[in-house]
């Protein structure tokens, strides 16, 4: 009874691991700069409202844990 149950974990987490790494899209991630920068381009192209200007970030601090992303 307890192999079986053993065995089910391990084939649900080994399942749960393999949908989960398809997730997601690949390429680089958008700051929310970059992104407000093409919602603008995007509403211009289809003639909707335009948001406002986005503020340009100030700058990029590191931080202690940026290593490991």
């Amino acid at each position: 009874m307890a192999a079986g149950k053993l065995v089910s974990i391990i084939l649900a987490t080994g399942l749960s691991a393999v949908m989960l790494s398809g997730c997601g899209r690949k390429g680089d991630l958008d700051t929310p700069y970059d992104a407000a920068v093409q919602a603008r381009k995007d509403a211009q192209q289809n003639n909707q409202p335009v948001p406002p200007e986005p503020k340009k970030p100030v700058t990029d601090r590191k931080f202690i844990l940026d290593p490991l992303i």
